[in-house]
């Protein structure tokens, strides 16, 4: 099976190593990289990630025979403009989170991928993390019964340097890290009726970054609770996404590196009732979701997630970090 061509533009988003993972995939052949920064090109060039790979300007890269996939990897303020310029081209798109400052200019970025028939899978970093595919499968099978709680906490300490750069964006630490937890809860209880943020700053340094933020999701039968901190010493490791359901609780903790506990009211196929402990093995991030990315592309599956749920997502991500969606 021939492989499919993969360019990337941008090396400025924090995930934007992830070409490492088109690089070492069987789906992919990698025909280089865009980045109109010199600085961070110089940089770049230097990485394992990017070492060896073909330099191009946005013309050639665009123009590429036969290029099927682009990763939209810039900086945040710059993502839309790009997946933008590729979608118009006729290009699938791996859009890094979140999508964008704009809901119409996104809104108009699905609307041609819609019309067009193109991928825009986004760069939510759980969605394919083994905890979370059982979470989904379970509540497939009806064994979480009505869903009525949710909450989860992404969070983590940063630096001076790293508050610098996410305060350049109004929406703080949810808008950039908290998008990733509100994928999830949109993905298990849809979109919220009504969401609620509270937006705090709450370190010692004196800069304005939202650094400390709540956001609750109202739902005709449920809420959830979404926080995200940049203040949280060890963090990571509290990571969580605790869903509770009439029929069972699935927590997960921590997210990078899954585990789950979960509660049964009565066993349902391998599990007993009660509490049990889930294990699950490594999980390496994007690598699962760039092959299903390559699946929707040869046109053996649709897509995962769809234009829709992603829609809903980023309307949530921007009430909760308190921007607008008009």
């Amino acid at each position: 099976m021939a492989k499919i061509k993969y360019a990337q533009i941008g090396v400025g988003h924090a995930h934007a190593s992830k070409m490492s993972v088109y690089r070492d995939s069987d789906d992919y052949e990698v025909v280089g990289v865009y980045e109109p920064d010199a600085i961070l090109r110089r940089q770049a060039e230097a990485r394992d990630p990017y070492r060896d790979l073909k330099w191009l300007t946005l013309e050639q890269l665009l123009n590429t025979p036969d290029l099927k996939v682009v990763g939209i990897e810039t900086r945040v303020r710059d993502l839309l403009k790009y997946a933008k310029k590729c979608v118009d081209a006729g290009l699938h798109i791996h859009l890094d989170k979140p999508a964008g400052e704009s809901f119409p200019e996104y809104e108009n970025i699905i609307a041609v991928a819609t019309a067009k028939h193109l991928a825009v899978q986004m760069g939510y970093m759980y969605r394919y993390n083994p905890a979370v595919v059982m979470l989904r499968d379970w509540q497939q099978k009806g064994w979480l019964g009505e869903p009525f709680e949710a909450h989860t906490v992404m969070s983590k300490l940063v630096g001076t340097a790293t508050r610098k750069s996410l305060a350049a964006y109004q929406g703080g630490s949810m808008f950039e890290l908290g998008c990733h937890i509100i994928d999830l809860t949109v993905g298990v209880l849809g979109p919220p009726t009504a969401v609620h943020a509270f937006p705090r700053h709450s370190s010692a340094e004196q800069d304005p970054l939202l650094d400390n933020m709540l956001s609750v999701f109202e739902y005709p039968r449920a809420t959830a609770t979404v926080r995200s901190s940049v203040n949280e010493v060890e963090g990571f490791a509290r990571r969580h996404f605790v869903v509770c359901g009439s029929e069972a609780t699935f927590h997960i903790q921590p997210l990078d590196a899954p585990k789950a506990r979960v509660a049964l009211r009565n066993a349902r196929g391998d599990y007993r009732k009660g509490y049990q402990e889930i294990t699950f093995p490594r999980f390496v991030r994007y690598v699962d979701d760039a092959a299903d990315l390559a699946k929707v592309v040869r046109g053996e599956k649709d897509a995962a997630f769809s234009y829709q749920h992603d829609l809903a997502v980023q309307r949530a991500v921007l009430e909760s970090s308190q921007m607008k969606t008009n």
